[in-house]
Protein backbone atom coordinates (compact mmCIF):
# COMPACT_ATOMS: atom_id res chain seq x y z
CA UNK A 1 0.00 0.00 0.00
CA UNK A 2 2.88 2.55 -1.01
CA UNK A 3 1.23 6.02 -1.49
CA UNK A 4 0.78 6.57 -4.54
CA UNK A 5 -1.68 9.29 -4.06
CA UNK A 6 0.02 11.85 -6.38
CA UNK A 7 -0.42 10.23 -9.53
CA UNK A 8 -4.07 9.10 -8.56
CA UNK A 9 -7.34 10.60 -9.76
CA UNK A 10 -10.07 12.05 -7.55
CA UNK A 11 -11.93 8.54 -7.81
CA UNK A 12 -9.33 6.85 -6.96
CA UNK A 13 -8.42 8.07 -4.47
CA UNK A 14 -11.81 7.43 -2.91
CA UNK A 15 -11.40 3.62 -3.46
CA UNK A 16 -8.06 3.98 -1.95
CA UNK A 17 -9.49 5.70 1.26
CA UNK A 18 -12.23 3.18 1.42
CA UNK A 19 -9.97 0.13 0.77
CA UNK A 20 -7.40 1.60 3.91
CA UNK A 21 -10.62 1.79 6.26
CA UNK A 22 -11.49 -1.60 5.14
CA UNK A 23 -7.93 -2.66 5.85
CA UNK A 24 -7.59 -4.02 2.25
CA UNK A 25 -4.16 -4.62 1.15
CA UNK A 26 -3.49 -3.06 -2.16
CA UNK A 27 -1.12 -2.38 -5.24
CA UNK A 28 -1.38 0.76 -7.15
CA UNK A 29 -1.36 -0.09 -10.86
CA UNK A 30 0.14 -3.53 -10.75
CA UNK A 31 0.52 -4.51 -14.55
CA UNK A 32 -0.90 -7.13 -16.37
CA UNK A 33 -0.59 -8.97 -19.27
CA UNK A 34 -3.12 -9.34 -22.26
CA UNK A 35 -4.05 -10.25 -25.53
CA UNK A 36 -6.50 -7.02 -27.33
CA UNK A 37 -9.68 -7.85 -29.09
CA UNK A 38 -7.17 -7.97 -32.19
CA UNK A 39 -5.31 -10.45 -30.48
CA UNK A 40 -2.09 -8.25 -30.09
CA UNK A 41 -0.26 -8.53 -26.61
CA UNK A 42 -0.53 -5.46 -24.55
CA UNK A 43 0.62 -4.58 -21.01
CA UNK A 44 -2.52 -2.84 -19.00
CA UNK A 45 -2.48 -1.48 -14.99
CA UNK A 46 -5.54 -1.89 -13.95
CA UNK A 47 -6.14 0.59 -11.30
CA UNK A 48 -5.29 -1.82 -7.85
CA UNK A 49 -4.45 -4.82 -7.22
CA UNK A 50 -6.28 -6.62 -3.78
CA UNK A 51 -3.13 -8.97 -2.29
CA UNK A 52 -5.03 -10.67 -0.41
CA UNK A 53 -7.84 -11.75 -2.49
CA UNK A 54 -6.25 -11.90 -6.17
CA UNK A 55 -8.09 -9.58 -7.64
CA UNK A 56 -8.20 -6.39 -9.19
CA UNK A 57 -10.46 -3.18 -9.24
CA UNK A 58 -10.85 -0.81 -12.35
CA UNK A 59 -12.30 2.76 -11.19
CA UNK A 60 -14.60 4.13 -13.48
CA UNK A 61 -14.84 7.49 -13.50
CA UNK A 62 -16.95 8.79 -16.27
CA UNK A 63 -20.35 7.54 -17.14
CA UNK A 64 -19.23 8.56 -21.06
CA UNK A 65 -16.32 6.41 -21.90
CA UNK A 66 -17.54 2.45 -22.38
CA UNK A 67 -15.71 0.16 -20.39
CA UNK A 68 -17.47 -3.25 -21.99
CA UNK A 69 -14.12 -3.67 -24.32
CA UNK A 70 -12.02 -3.68 -21.07
CA UNK A 71 -14.35 -6.28 -19.49
CA UNK A 72 -14.16 -8.28 -22.01
CA UNK A 73 -10.75 -8.22 -22.42
CA UNK A 74 -9.76 -9.14 -19.26
CA UNK A 75 -12.45 -12.11 -18.39
CA UNK A 76 -11.04 -13.48 -21.51
CA UNK A 77 -7.62 -13.28 -20.37
CA UNK A 78 -8.63 -15.01 -17.26
CA UNK A 79 -8.41 -11.85 -14.71
CA UNK A 80 -11.04 -11.60 -11.69
CA UNK A 81 -11.71 -7.93 -12.10
CA UNK A 82 -13.97 -5.57 -10.49
CA UNK A 83 -15.66 -2.50 -11.95
CA UNK A 84 -16.53 0.36 -9.76
CA UNK A 85 -18.70 3.05 -11.67
CA UNK A 86 -17.84 5.62 -9.30
CA UNK A 87 -19.99 8.32 -10.51
CA UNK A 88 -22.80 6.35 -9.96
CA UNK A 89 -23.87 7.25 -6.30
CA UNK A 90 -22.31 7.72 -2.92
CA UNK A 91 -22.63 4.14 -1.76
CA UNK A 92 -23.94 2.26 -4.91
CA UNK A 93 -19.96 1.71 -5.47
CA UNK A 94 -19.23 0.15 -2.46
CA UNK A 95 -22.39 -2.06 -2.22
CA UNK A 96 -21.16 -2.99 -5.70
CA UNK A 97 -17.75 -4.16 -4.70
CA UNK A 98 -18.67 -5.93 -1.59
CA UNK A 99 -21.02 -8.14 -3.67
CA UNK A 100 -18.70 -9.18 -6.04
CA UNK A 101 -15.78 -9.61 -3.91
CA UNK A 102 -17.69 -12.13 -2.52
CA UNK A 103 -18.92 -13.55 -5.60
CA UNK A 104 -15.39 -13.62 -6.59
CA UNK A 105 -14.25 -15.77 -3.62
CA UNK A 106 -17.10 -18.14 -3.47
CA UNK A 107 -16.32 -19.03 -7.01
CA UNK A 108 -12.85 -19.84 -5.99
CA UNK A 109 -13.58 -21.68 -2.93
CA UNK A 110 -15.98 -23.61 -5.18
CA UNK A 111 -13.57 -24.52 -7.32
CA UNK A 112 -11.16 -25.70 -4.86
CA UNK A 113 -14.01 -27.42 -2.62
CA UNK A 114 -14.30 -29.57 -6.28
CA UNK A 115 -10.59 -29.71 -7.02
CA UNK A 116 -9.93 -31.35 -3.57
CA UNK A 117 -12.97 -33.69 -3.86
CA UNK A 118 -11.98 -35.48 -7.34
CA UNK A 119 -8.53 -35.86 -5.57
CA UNK A 120 -9.53 -36.56 -2.03
CA UNK A 121 -8.36 -40.06 -2.60
CA UNK A 122 -4.71 -39.23 -4.39
CA UNK A 123 -4.28 -36.31 -1.65
CA UNK A 124 -4.77 -39.11 1.84
CA UNK A 125 -1.89 -41.09 0.36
Amino acid sequence: MKDSSSRMTYPERKVAEYLRKMNIEWVYEQPVFVWDGDGRPRVWTPDFYLTQFGVYLEVCGSKDFNYDYRKRVFLENGYCVIFLHIFKGPHQWEKHFKRFLNYFLLRRNEAFFDIFQRNKSELSK
